[in-house]
């Protein structure tokens, strides 16, 4: 292994072995080596002899706030948690409008939304299963992967920590004769050292980059704040996870409610049921499971999570598998995040188990009939954006084909969970959304654009309920999707089915049903709201108590932007005299809008008064 400590003579280096045709594997989200990848880019973008093709996945690319608002709001939260994180140059290059033409990237998932505007990248976007993305890179001649790395104490050996995901079955291609890629490394101190699977000798890498000077503060996503809605689907998903069974669960803050719920199913039961029941409604059929977690939960999931985390530290995710709780074949989150893991015991970490993805994604394997024995009771929970009445779902891609993010592991877990004997594929997606021409439905008749087919359906969570789905009858799935939708598109949503003969003419709403609108979930919910139990940071936030009260106030004006008339109102509410709203000195002081100077910031000022002024 070659040791060193400047990016650009590993980059020299890897492109002297290359015969300057370099195929580059980078790590989905954390795992990637910024530095070389940069040093790469740099010699490619001013040798254009050099080839240079970069496979990969998740470019974290920190935002752009738009107006002066979000600037100056979003300013200090992005510092405190991407600040010191080095951009990846090729991430630039495209948010410029392009890449030298000796410089190709592929990516497999997008980071969430960044993209939909941006030709080339989607263009270039690759279509696949997480589990078949190892495949296609080696397809495409892979000959280097450049991975961030933890570095052991004592015994020199290093940890692929964050993504194993790929790695190891890149690895394992080499092992087996079927590619020559060489791996080269990157160490990162604050990166938490995993051992297990993720360990390898020094041998394992061809190059190691090591140098104070590469060193960098880990990339964080801020903990984004739990909406009603989304405590009352996560209440819902927690009723449905059988104490003694597994999980999955994605990132953001359906999996913080998710969490939350199970917490308070853990340790107030009675509470925990209480809420179920202002939610559910009255002649429920499915089984809920209410009562606290004796044996516990156990994880195998493709995304290890900071929820999974807090679920550890309460006691509910403790149900062992061969010494693990949790096994993972990647994490991102947030900062605190990293360090618990760095804080923590080595003995205590390995209960973390660091694997490929193949491993929790699949169940195929000579170990298959152990998989099945162990993931008993699955519940696999993802993230969709658009269901239909029909029980498709759509969580990748626009209609039109634009890509927001990608397929990932989402229909890896649907297919196990009817692989599995016991298992249940659970979709959360609020029932509707606000668009900039009004409320939309996300529940709709027909999509132009299906992940999960409807052959495939299971169960779908709005803030309204639980759809049962699986096995049922066209005509009594129609009904329980009408069952968890938005009211305000009950009857547009129902004359479709009709008119296409899919639902009989008779159908009527039940009564519970034809009061789901967010004004009557807020009312049965804020008993519960004003005693604490569903706090909108449940495990705490990169934001200051002013930013929080913040946060809600953007978000209204932001809504209210997307109509002259109501942002003109909001303005109005700004002029009215009357005594400042508690919150509202500290808030203008925050945003530099307490004595505004220009007529942009007086109008922004008076936007904050006025949206104040209506909480």
């Amino acid at each position: 292994m070659l040791r060193m400590t400047q990016a650009d003579a590993v980059a020299k280096a890897i492109i002297e072995r290359l015969d300057g045709k370099v195929v580059l594997g980078l790590p989905l989200g954390l795992g990637k080596a910024n530095h070389i990848a940069n040093a790469l880019y740099a010699r490619a973008a001013t040798d254009r002899s050099i080839s240079l093709r970069i496979f990969t996945a998740l470019t974290l690319t920190p935002p752009e706030p738009g107006s002066l608002l979000e600037k100056r709001f979003m300013g200090p939260i992005l510092e405190r948690t991407l600040g010191g994180y080095p951009e990846l140059a090729y991430a630039q290059a495209q948010r410029r409008g392009g890449l030298p033409p000796n410089i190709e990237v592929d990516e497999f998932f997008l980071q969430a939304g960044m993209w939909l505007n941006d030709p080339e990248v989607q263009q270039n976007y690759i279509s696949a299963n997480y589990t078949h993305a190892s495949r296609y890179i080696l397809e495409r001649g892979c000959n280097v992967v450049a991975q961030l790395v933890a570095k052991g104490e004592g015994a020199e050996r290093y940890s692929l920590s964050c993504n194993t995901d790929l790695t190891l079955e890149l690895l394992k291609a080499k092992a087996e004769g079927r590619t020559d890629l060489i791996l080269v490394g990157q160490v990162n101190s604050q990166l938490p050292y995993m051992p297990g699977a993720a360990e390898l000798p020094p041998e394992a890498f061809a190059m190691m980059l090591e140098s104070p000077e590469v060193e960098f503060p880990l990339p964080g996503p801020p903990k984004q704040p739990v909406s009603l809605a989304h405590y009352a689907m996560g209440f819902h998903v927690a009723s449905l996870i059988p104490d003694g069974g597994t999980l999955e669960i994605g990132i953001g803050s359906m999996g913080h409610a998710v969490a939350h719920a199970l917490i308070l199913r853990h340790r107030q039961p009675a509470r925990f049921a209480e809420i179920l029941k202002a939610l559910a409604p009255p002649d429920d059929p499915l089984e809920r499971h209410t009562g606290p977690f004796e044996e516990g939960i156990y994880a195998a999931t493709e995304m290890f999570v900071d929820a999974f985390l807090e679920l550890y530290r309460a006691g509910v995710l403790k149900r062992e598998v061969d010494g693990a709780v949790l096994d993972a074949a990647f994490f991102l989150a947030p900062r605190d995040f990293y360090a618990a893991l760095r804080d923590m015991p080595l003995e205590e970490r390995a209960k973390f188990r660091m694997t490929d993805v193949g491993f929790v994604n699949e169940l195929h394997g000579a170990d298959f009939d152990k998989r099945v024995a162990d993931r008993k009771g699955a519940r696999f929970v993802n993230n969709a954006m658009i269901a239909t009445l029909l029980g498709a779902v759509a969580s990748d891609a626009l209609e039109d084909g634009r890509v927001v993010s990608g397929v990932g592991g989402q229909y890896n877990f649907v297919a196990q969970a009817f692989a599995l004997p016991d298992a249940r594929s659970i979709m959360t997606l609020p029932a509707s959304r606000q668009a900039s021409d009004g409320p939309e439905s996300n529940i709709r008749w027909s999509y132009g654009h299906t992940t999960i087919p409807r052959h495939l359906r299971d169960m779908v969570v709005t803030e309204y309920g639980v759809a049962d789905l699986r096995g049922a009858r066209d005509a009594e799935v129609i009904a329980r999707m009408l069952e968890v939708a938005d009211a305000g598109f009950h009857q547009t949503l129902a004359d479709q089915a009709k008119a296409a003969g899919k639902l009989a003419a008779d159908h009527r709403i039940s009564a519970f049903a034809a009061d789901n609108t967010a004004g009557a979930l807020s009312e049965r919910l804020e008993p519960f709201r004003k005693a604490g139990d569903l706090p909108p940071f449940p495990f705490g936030s990169e934001m200051t108590e002013v930013e929080q009260g913040l946060a809600p106030v953007l978000q209204k004006i932001k809504a209210a932007a997307a109509s002259k008339a109501d942002i003109a109102a909001l303005a109005l509410r700004g002029l009215a005299p009357g005594k400042n709203p508690p919150g509202l000195a500290e808030a203008l002081e925050r945003l530099g809008l307490s004595k505004p100077r220009s007529l942009e910031e007086r109008l922004y000022a008076r936007l904050v008064r006025g949206a104040f002024a209506e909480r």
